[in-house]
């Protein structure tokens, strides 16, 4: 790439790491809409806060609701100058068509937020339904950061990688990868059911007690299906673990070893962050600091398995 190292391509490296940030921060916004009950903040209505472009007399969910549409609004217009810029130094590299992903899931990032009011699958709802879509919600959330994490990591001189190159490797962090959507998929409906059916610490004489009566048949569905996420993200975490060890005995490049080093110390605080979110009731600010940590393990996991997969002799910084 021959501008990937003039001022203004660092530039735009530096406006997309912002950019991710930002965007980050709005998805913690979101998440703090559903656990402060605020989705229904605006009525059924959308764009529209109350059939109002400014919601008249707001009350404190409506301000929640509001600000955050205000906020992803700002992401949409912050992203079409990602791709603009993009296309003026990049034009048709993999740096502007990872822009044009970016766009593409804001979009549906919008429209899946837009069917939850509309189909008042917001605030008290506790329907499959809602459960299915919050599911969904997270999977684009997911692309949607991975793509932005890949238009500046792109932007900054590194190789593309390639399907063909990796090796085993190619095998290992897909599946990784797969068991992280899987995990977070399963943590966005435990986060639902810790939001509409708070756990009481209180009640019972223990931990495994508490499992037990969220087993029992007579709760609800959501509330019988807090024990899988904790299983599948101990099995997820466990897998990363191995693979990160492999890639750090067996793997000659600095840069993967790096990389395997981080992607392990975050899976090490990651689960920490799950301990405490369980053993403190989970906490709206502990879930925050869950899901941004689940991101960031996300995006570290992304980055290992790209510098895995970019011919060894490739050019990366």
């Amino acid at each position: 790439m021959s501008s990937s190292t003039s001022p203004r391509s660092r530039a735009f490296t530096t406006y997309a790491w912002i950019f991710l940030v930002y965007m980050l921060g709005v998805i913690l916004f979101g998440a703090w809409v559903r656990i402060t009950g605020s989705g229904a903040g605006c009525g059924s209505h959308w764009p529209t806060c109350h059939g109002e472009i400014i919601p008249p007399a707001p009350n404190v969910q409506t301000m929640i609701e509001y600000t955050h549409r205000l906020t992803s609004g700002l992401l949409g217009i912050f992203g079409l100058v990602l791709i603009g810029w993009a296309w003026k130094l990049f034009k048709n590299h993999p740096v502007f068509w990872a822009s044009i992903i970016t766009y593409v899931f804001i979009l549906f990032e919008g429209a899946i937020g837009a069917g939850l009011v509309l189909a008042e699958l917001v605030a008290d709802n506790d329907s499959v339904a809602r459960a299915v879509v919050i599911a969904i919600h997270l999977v684009n959330t997911l692309i949607l950061s991975g793509a932005t994490a890949f238009t500046a990591w792109l932007s900054s001189g590194r190789a593309l990688p390639k399907w063909r190159h990796g090796g085993v490797y190619r095998t290992l962090m897909v599946a990784g990868l797969l068991a992280l959507i899987a995990t977070s998929m399963s943590g966005a409906v435990t986060a639902l059911g810790d939001t509409l059916f708070p756990v009481d610490p209180t009640l019972g004489d223990g931990l495994l007690d508490r499992v037990r009566g969220d087993l029992s048949a007579a709760n609800h569905f959501l509330v019988r299906l807090r024990i899988f996420h904790p299983v599948i993200a101990v099995g997820t975490a466990a897998y990363l673990l191995v693979v990160c060890w492999v890639v750090k005995l067996r793997e000659p490049s600095a840069r993967a070893v790096f990389w395997a080093n981080v992607l392990l110390e975050l899976v090490i605080a990651q689960t920490m962050v799950g301990v405490i979110n369980i053993l403190l009731s989970a906490p709206g600010w502990v879930q925050l600091v869950h899901l941004l940590a689940a991101q960031i393990v996300w995006i570290a996991t992304l980055f290992l398995t790209s510098t895995l997969l970019v011919k060894p002799d490739a050019p990366s910084r």
